[in-house]
């Protein structure tokens, strides 16, 4: 079968990522004798960099990791909560029936570096120091600017030059438009972080005293004051055509802590699949592997019109109860356990027929209510529609030149002492999220997945994590530690990274030749996104389908949309196997890259 790059292979370690630079910089920590840890931050930290567009320091995330030292599976919790002023009450005095999709009235406490001092304190061994001079130095020296960064900005150029003047500073520079393929730098970053290493290090001597000194400089110090300050005497445009002010203090940073917790798991075949809870996207993985361990999918064939059926049919299925049952588990009562029963899932899997389902279909459970908030496709009315986030690829034909997807980026990591670990930085994008003046970056506006409706599992509360569509992933194979995969692409995570899983694991195909496969997702669900729309019967495949395929899918009632042969799925997947380290990475948008030695 042709491949676009070879399965890296290994034995010390491997890196994989949705940028070269990351995995280069995560590389660098492996070879200096960081653990998988030390070098997930390393990772991670350039992923905010050099993926503007993507992520940034002020984002959230989920890390699903396996530390061999305990032999156990955890996850670090990464996601940050509403405001304590963030109330279904307050959008409504301000008119508002849905929250924006950027600006400063979606931002959330900003997660992902809480989850990194965690990782490396109680992960990692090296110093602060060493784990961020990558994202420093390509911070402060330049890194090459991706087309997809250029794009966007672009894109929203006018928003920034006329309503958001601190990302005008930072990504017109000099008031000029950047250049794709250019060295593009970002100075207010480099130097926040240098503060940070330097007031860590002045404040403690020992490596876990620099590591919480410098979570306090962030969650309590300078960056906490900086955004206090600017959402208080800020006013910026959002998508709703109006300015409005935040709604995040200091104080709210200052109340959150990142978290380590038990990972969701289920067993199909003779793999055991982690995942984090229910206030993440992850089970609905979960589910899909319950409903289809019930068909025989090897005989389907990975590339038949019968196999992207089923598939997309059960997805359907999983994506419903996710939007009538997940929430943040610390407020609402998820019924898990039941959601992954496979009796259950026998009940649901006889939902699946011979053509495409129009309907949204959640399950009944006893004692629960299921209720989804259904907006019809195209009913929102947006003001600023290019400063949305367009988190998945379009049709090239619907498609207007210089639109770009993003918001999210993944790693996964696997070391020579048998750690492994797979994260999903995303939020803090700067077309979603203003810069915060001083900083060099915005805070997450991950509250756009909350509803103002009373009464759904995703109701808008003060300390309440928004049900974020991140979900790395690590599976265990024979009971012993084997993969860490993911993706980003929203709603379209566990679609693609799913379909990558079942080609592996079903047909033999290696991680290269499976990530490689073309692709197909569903919107037939919630968009997880503002402006949160439902689009009943949609199917998009990619072009490398056949035509009869293409045509047997149409027959059977899905909606089909055909996308360019590699424009579905940013997968990178990382294992190991009786000591051979083995790693892949998407070829789409020629930027993911995997290294190994």
């Amino acid at each position: 079968m042709f491949k676009t790059r070879p399965e890296v292979n290994g034995t010390f370690g491997v890196v994989t990522s949705t940028h070269w630079l990351a995995t280069a910089a995560g590389m660098s920590i492996l070879e200096k004798g960081g653990n998988a840890f030390d070098a997930a931050v390393a990772t991670g930290t350039s992923l905010h960099v050099a993926e503007p567009h993507q992520n940034g320091p002020g984002g959230e995330m989920p890390l699903v990791l396996y530390a061999a030292a305990s032999g156990k599976v955890e996850v670090v919790c990464g996601q940050g909560v509403a405001p304590k002023a963030a109330t279904t009450g307050k959008f409504k005095e301000l008119g508002l029936d849905i929250i924006p999709g950027n600006g400063l009235l979606p931002a959330v406490v900003p997660g992902s570096f809480g989850a990194w001092m965690l990782l490396l304190s109680e992960y990692g061994t090296m110093s602060l120091r060493d784990v961020l001079t990558p994202a420093i130095t390509y911070a402060r020296d330049g890194f090459y600017l991706l087309e997809n960064t250029a794009a966007i900005i672009r894109n929203v150029e006018q928003l920034f030059r006329h309503d958001w003047p601190a990302s005008a500073e930072v990504w017109l520079p000099g008031g000029n438009l950047p250049q794709a393929g250019k060295l593009f730098r970002r100075p207010h970053l480099a130097a926040t972080f240098e503060r940070i290493i330097r007031e860590a290090e002045s404040a403690s001597g020992s490596r876990t005293g620099q590591i919480e000194a410098a979570r306090r400089c962030w969650y309590e110090g300078f960056v906490a004051e900086t955004v206090d300050r600017f959402f208080r005497t800020s006013e910026l445009l959002d998508t709703t055509g109006d300015r409005h002010g935040g709604l995040l203090t200091g104080d709210d940073m200052a109340a959150w802590r990142a978290t380590i917790e038990t990972p969701v798991s289920y067993d199909y075949e003779n793999y055991t699949v982690h995942k984090a809870g229910p206030w993440s996207q992850g089970p609905v993985f979960l589910q899909q592997l319950a409903l289809l361990k019930g068909f025989d999918l090897k005989k389907m064939g990975s590339e038949s019109a019968e196999f992207v059926h089923t598939v997309t049919e059960c997805a359907k299925l999983a994506f419903a109860d996710r939007d009538a049952y997940y929430g943040d588990p610390d407020f609402v009562d998820v019924p898990m356990r039941e959601l992954l029963d496979d009796a259950y899932n026998l009940g649901r899997r006889n939902l699946v027929g011979t053509n495409a389902s129009l309907e949204l279909c959640p399950g009944t459970i006893p004692g629960y209510i299921p209720h989804i908030v259904i907006r019809p496709k195209g009913s929102t009315v947006i003001a600023t529609p290019e400063s949305l986030d367009f988190n998945y690829p379009r049709p090239k034909e619907n498609q207007p030149e210089a639109l770009a997807t993003g918001d999210t980026t993944h790693f996964d990591i696997i070391d020579r002492f048998g750690n492994m670990i797979s994260g999903t930085p995303s939020g803090s994008s700067l077309h979603m999220a203003p810069v915060v003046a001083g900083l060099g970056f915005g805070m997450p506006a991950r509250a756009q997945m909350f509803w103002l409706e009373e009464g759904v599992p995703g109701t808008l509360l003060p300390a309440k994590r928004p049900r974020t569509t991140l979900t790395p992933t690590i599976a265990m194979r024979d009971g012993k530690p084997y993969m860490a995969f993911g993706t980003p692409g929203g709603d379209c995570q566990d679609q693609w990274a799913l379909q990558a899983f079942l080609r592996h694991v079903h047909f033999g195909l290696d991680l290269q030749a499976a990530i490689d496969a073309p692709t197909f997702h569903t919107y037939h669900l919630v968009d997880s996104f503002f402006p949160r729309e439902y689009d009943p019967g949609h199917l998009a495949i990619e072009g490398r389908f056949s035509k009869q395929v293409q045509d047997e899918l149409r027959k059977r009632g899905h909606r089909v949309e055909v996308y360019d042969d590699y424009a579905l799925g940013y997968v990178t997947a990382a294992a190991t196997d009786e000591g051979l380290l083995k790693a892949g990475a998407s070829p789409r948008e020629a930027q993911c890259y995997a290294a190994g030695r």
